[in-house]
């Protein structure tokens, strides 16, 4: 496939997947700017508040292993496009939502159409990228990412000061329709595996209710009912795991992660990164709006730097995966996000600003010189026929991590802040919250430069070095 392909309608298929890796960082972190607007037009306190960005991170994550699945069997551009579809629709009905339960019920929404997107760009890009090129492109990708998170902020914060927080979801219509043009236009196969398998319908079903009783239980905790669902949760993924190890046509293949290390280990460490690091913006994001005063536009400006350097970066750090070992470039990169996490649990109201940009920009350089090395571990680690899954894995380990990263901050939420609305009165209460959660995110990092360090080498072209 990466052979037949000409050079000039791959790059029309790594702009379609750029976009579309560029859409949802930046209708989340356009949001982040945006959430003590919506908390107040709503009257959300600081638990129903994350519920904004948790109810999209559910969704996503529910459906990401199942439809990434399907997409193997009805095929992968089938449902890339459905998916930008749906994004695009339920975007517009979070503009329009009149009360909170109706918006986080759209937002759901979108965590689907999300799930179908991130399930499917990747294993496209990579299925049409010869192996020699995958570090730069997907270093391009990971850039498109951050280039979203780092618009996200500066847009959103103007759009909400300006024309209100619902504007925000009205400006992914636009790009969305450009990305359904260069599907149109350029991606005229379709990538199918498995035909004549069937769908692990009971495996999804388990799969998605064990992970939603575990969020659940992170808003209840510490009362009983909260305890019950975690269990409930964690006992309904060991089950799954002993599922999916018994039948014929699983929804995700539990055998890539048997004998393979750099596989296994590698979305370890995504997953620990993300669940360390998601919660950062929507943290710093209330801190900068109710203990330091400052509005949504210049918050947007300040949590740019983050994200700014991530895009500045990330394709460096691809190319240094493609010309030596992707675990070292990746350890790097935790080392530097530990230390800028650990950093951020000092904050304070008199904190200056020059100090938050400087740890902003230790945490992006940190993103930058983990993410985009990890994927191309992950995607060399798996033969082709795997690359649906391995991309819907490695999405899942992501969306997992940032849901935990918000059940964390939740947890610490109902532990410290409980009932009360983030604002003067609760300062205290918030910093304290604050610094926990910081403290908690440095410490995962912590285990995740060992996870990194423990992969092998990488072989280029698919597989692992089982020398190392």
């Amino acid at each position: 496939m990466t052979t037949a392909m000409s050079r000039d309608r791959r790059r029309a298929v790594l702009l379609m997947a750029s976009l579309s890796s560029f859409l949802t960082p930046f209708m989340n972190s356009s949001v982040t700017v945006a959430l003590p607007a919506i908390a107040q037009e709503f009257e959300l306190n600081a638990i129903l508040l994350s519920w904004v960005a948790t109810s999209y991170i559910l969704a996503a994550v529910v459906f990401l292993v199942p439809l990434g699945r399907m997409a193997d069997l009805a095929g992968r551009k089938k449902i890339f496009r459905s998916g930008i579809i749906l994004f695009m629709v339920a975007a517009c009905a979070c503009a329009l939502a009149p009360r909170s339960g109706w918006f986080i019920f759209f937002r759901v929404l979108q965590g689907a159409g999300s799930a179908m997107i991130f399930s499917t760009s990747v294993a496209i890009l990579v299925a049409v990228t010869p192996a020699g090129e995958r570090g730069r492109v997907l270093g391009i990708n990971t850039a498109a990412v951050y280039l979203g998170l780092s618009l996200g902020p500066v847009l959103g914060g103007l759009l909400t000061q300006h024309l209100g927080w619902r504007s925000i979801f009205l400006l992914n219509v636009p790009l969305g329709v450009l990305v359904l043009f260069l599907i149109k236009r350029y991606l005229v196969e379709e990538w199918k595996e498995g035909r004549e398998e069937s769908f692990d319908s009971p495996g999804s079903l388990i799969y998605g209710a064990s992970l939603t009783a575990i969020m659940l239980g992170f808003t209840f905790l510490p009362a009983i009912p909260g305890v019950l669902l975690i269990a409930a949760g964690v006992g309904g993924v060991v089950g799954f795991v002993f599922w999916e190890q018994r039948t014929a046509h699983p929804v995700l293949n539990i055998s890539l992660f048997r004998g393979n290390p750099i596989f296994s280990f590698s979305n370890l460490a995504a997953l620990i990164n993300y669940s360390a690091t998601f919660a950062v913006m929507f943290l710093l994001s209330l801190f900068l709006q109710h203990v330091k005063g400052y509005n949504p536009q210049l918050t947007g400006w300040i949590l740019l730097s983050q994200p700014l350097i991530q895009a500045l970066f990330s394709p460096l750090a691809g190319r240094l995966a493609d010309r030596s070992q992707p675990r070292l470039v990746a350890s790097t990169g935790m080392c530097l996000t530990a230390i800028g996490l650990f950093s951020l649990s000092f904050l304070s109201s008199s904190t200056a600003l020059v100090l938050i940009v400087l740890n902003l920009l230790l945490l992006g350089l940190g993103f930058a010189f983990f993410s985009s090395p990890n994927t191309t571990a992950i995607m060399s680690a798996v033969e082709k026929k795997h690359l649906g899954v391995a991309s819907a894995t490695l999405a899942t380990m992501r969306l997992v991590g940032q849901m935990l990263s918000m059940g964390i901050t939740t947890l610490v939420f109902a532990l410290v802040l409980g009932p009360r609305e983030i604002g003067a009165g609760s300062r205290f209460f918030f910093m304290k919250s604050m610094k926990v959660a910081f403290l908690i995110f440095a410490a995962l990092c912590g285990m995740g430069i060992l996870a990194s360090l423990a992969r092998g080498k990488v072989i280029k072209n698919f597989g692992v070095d089982a020398d190392v």
